[in-house]
């Protein structure tokens, strides 16, 4: 059954996407319709389609990190068509995105609302971010299970796929400072395994195509505020601020350091599936881009953290939200495309600080329901064996 609603997920989103690729992704169509993809244009603008090594063109090389771009590069090579090689890429996220329900329906048996989840099945085919998901969710997976290795080895190659999961290290941090054993030998080691499988992975690209594989990490360091951050709708309000780089940095170490501080006052040690949401949505509310298709990860965070039916409700009434912003960065990108019609830059700032409050409230409800969590002090397993073996039964607390 649950094969069976990922299938159809996946599908549902292909159909979605399929109006854009019957015509070749012109613009505004793409944006009216709602069914732009990173995948198409990339192809041809790095160089994919002429057998270009992804970190082989200096500053025009691709924006990712290294394993997303191996991704991209070796699914261009068999194919010298553009709809073939868009079909194979969102061929190959779909078992991805299947693998992702499956595993989060693993942690704690509630996998099958990712693959219900509308802003989701919007989303899939956006761009890479799924080729990062399975890998982040199963170093979730062992890490609640104390299988340290598997999980920091998961990890390292997550993040070498997309750099956003490196976030789950402050919650992983966290929770061994809490531990009751002793903590330092096994954290040393599981950094040690992280920062060894990332430099495995990272080091041949780095020595050999060094401009490239540095073009990701400067291109985010000098970006400035972008669609669906707090900064770029403030700014359509007329605040305007050169400083927006350092506010942001400042206010996300700020806010993060309070989620710490929050962690370490629970009364009992939370497993790394209930915060890892928290963390990862408090790193982003002064972020300075929120792509659509991050709702991918924020998602598959969110359901294996729930557990109670007040999160239940706030996690649907967030999805609305997040649909509704979907929606409007297309409807707004094709105003600014010369589309006859569109959303205007108010509405659009103003969709963008609805969601932003909607992720805040399911931080809030999630802090609460950890503040409520019966203690899982010294048999955090306990919690998740049980759950993956009974239905998914939501209560209220």
């Amino acid at each position: 059954m649950l094969l069976a609603l990922a299938i159809f997920a996946s599908l549902l989103s292909f159909f979605k996407f399929s109006h854009c690729e019957k015509r070749d992704w012109q613009s505004p169509d793409n944006y009216i319709h709602a069914c732009y993809t990173d995948i198409a244009p990339l192809y041809t603008e790095r160089g994919l389609d002429k057998d270009i090594w992804a970190y082989g063109s200096g500053d025009q090389s691709v924006e990712y990190p290294v394993l997303m771009g191996v991704a991209m590069y070796l699914t261009a090579l068999p194919m010298r068509d553009i709809h073939d090689y868009y079909f194979l890429n969102i061929f190959l996220l779909a078992l991805l995105f299947i693998g992702s329900v499956f595993i989060a329906q693993r942690i704690n048996g509630y996998g099958f609302y990712y693959a219900l989840a509308p802003a989701v099945i919007g989303s899939l085919y956006i761009n890479w971010d799924l080729w990062a998901i399975p890998t982040m969710l199963l170093a979730i997976y062992w890490y609640d299970r104390k299988q340290f290795d598997y999980s920091a080895i998961a990890l390292g190659v997550s993040v070498a796929t997309k750099f956003f999961p490196v976030l789950l290290l402050i919650p992983i941090l966290v929770i061994a400072a809490r531990s009751n054993r002793s903590s330092n030998r096994y954290i040393v080691r599981y950094l040690g395994i992280f920062t060894g499988t990332w430099l495995i992975i990272n080091l041949p690209v780095a020595i050999t195509t060094p401009t490239g594989w540095w073009h990701f990490y400067k291109f985010n360091m000098e970006r400035g505020p972008d669609w669906g951050s707090i900064w770029t709708a403030l700014q359509f309000f007329g605040f305007n601020s050169g400083s927006i780089n350092y506010l942001s940095l400042l206010g996300t170490l700020a806010i993060l350091a309070w989620v710490c501080v929050y962690l370490f006052g629970l009364k009992s040690t939370p497993t790394l599936a209930e915060v890892s949401f928290i963390v990862f949505a408090s790193a982003l509310i002064l972020g300075k881009v929120y792509s659509p298709q991050y709702v991918l990860w924020f998602t598959a965070l969110a359901v294996i953290a729930l557990k109670t039916k007040q999160t239940l409700v706030m996690f649907w009434i967030w999805q609305i939200a997040e649909l509704i912003y979907h929606v409007a960065i297309w409807q707004h990108l094709a105003l600014l495309t010369n589309a006859h019609f569109g959303l205007s830059q108010a509405f659009y700032g103003a969709i963008t600080l609805v969601r932003l409050a909607a992720s805040i409230a399911v931080i809030y409800s999630l802090a609460r329901q950890l503040r409520q969590a019966r203690s899982t002090q010294g048999k955090p397993w306990d919690f998740l064996f049980e759950t993956a073996s009974t239905p998914p039964i939501v209560t209220g607390k």
